[in-house]
Parts: structure tokens; sequence; C-alpha cells
């Protein structure tokens, strides 16, 4: 089976990561699944996905899967086409807080860890082409309670597993895309005086 191509999209908040995630979807060709994981626990949230909704094009198929994405991925991307995952920051704010369950924090950093691990390897993997939006949420304060950094340390961790699954990884500022990849150098590279990696080198760095 031939897979399609993963793109990791990242950014600060309204720094343009759903549209040009979008954009991308519509220009890479052939049917969409959109897979939302947003749930609406308030009116504003509620509010904020009718916004995407409306905004998404009618043929676009949207599935809504605040949990198990992964499974989505893998019954999905047997065939070719185009998924596209927004947002990768709000799975796992749902894996962590919701459900009611209670665990300790390493029992749920070690379950989170296990569902991106399985989703990195389905996105990878996919015959369609996948396009996975998320959230850098450590670029501000430390978060002043537990919780928070829990969050914050899970994202982050995240996010690197991602970005080094990924054929493709783009930060997004103000609305303008930056190609990570091309632009990253390892620290042996740097120290050789060399430009950057080739695919698929960085591993990014364990917290």
């Amino acid at each position: 089976m031939k897979r399609g191509l993963f793109y990791f999209i990242t950014g600060g908040a309204r720094s343009g990561k759903s549209r040009y995630a979008e954009d991308l979807a519509a220009a890479l060709g052939g049917p969409v699944t959109y897979i939302a994981t947003a749930e609406p626990l308030d009116e504003e949230m509620a509010a904020r996905i009718e916004q995407h909704r409306r905004r998404r094009p009618a043929e676009w198929a949207t599935v809504e899967e605040p949990r198990d994405v992964a499974a989505v991925v893998e019954e999905i991307g047997r065939r070719p086409g185009v998924i596209l995952i927004d947002c990768l920051t709000l799975l796992i704010s749902n894996l962590l807080f919701g459900g009611g369950v209670t665990e300790t924090d390493e029992a749920a950093l070690a379950r989170v860890r296990a569902e991106m691990g399985r989703l990195a390897d389905a996105a990878w993997g996919s015959a369609a082409h996948v396009i996975l939006v998320s959230n850098e949420v450590g670029l501000g304060l430390v978060p002043p309670y537990p919780q928070g950094r829990l969050y914050r340390d899970a994202a982050g961790w995240a996010n690197q597993r991602m970005a080094a699954k990924a054929d493709r990884a783009i930060f997004m500022v103000s609305g303008l895309a930056l190609d990570l990849k091309a632009l990253h150098t390892d620290v042996r590279r740097l120290l050789a005086g060399q430009q950057r990696p080739g695919a698929g080198e960085y591993h990014g760095y364990d917290l």
C-alpha cells in the first residue's frame, strides 16, 4: 500500500493553523474527512465549533471524535484521500481530564503517551494524507497550578513526537508558515558546520 504524507501544523492561538490546514486539505485533492476533537461544553466552544463547521466545504465528511482518534485514522486511512485532525491539544485535554478518569499524573501521562504513539503510527502509515493541527502551549508563563503543568508537559511531548514522525512540520506565526524540517539543524551537523539533517533524522528530545 502506498502511503500518503503526514503533515504536522502547530503554532499559537489565532496564528492561522486551521485556515492553513484547510487550504492544504483542499489543495491535496480527493475526498476529505475532517476529524473534530472539540466538545461543545459551553456556549463559547459551541460557537467556535459552529464557526469552523460553516467554513468547511459542504462535501467534506465530518467525524466528531474527542478521544479515540487513532482508531478513526486507522479505519479511514485504509483508503486514499485526506484526513484533517483539528486539534491535537484538545484531544490531549480530553484524554487527561475528560470522562471522569481518576488516576495519578504518571498514569495519565503514560496513557496519553501510548495514545499519541498509536496516533503517530496511524498517521504515518495511512494511505490517505493526514494533516494534524496542534498548539504550541509552552511559549508563555509556567502554569501556576499542577493540572496546567501536566497538560503543558503532555502537549509539549506530543508535539515533539508528531513533528519527529511527520513528513512535513509547519510552524504558523501571524498567518505565515515556516517549514520546520527545512530550518532544523541537529547538534552534530551544527558543530560540523553543515546545514540540516535529511528527512527522518530528527527524533526530538524526550521529557
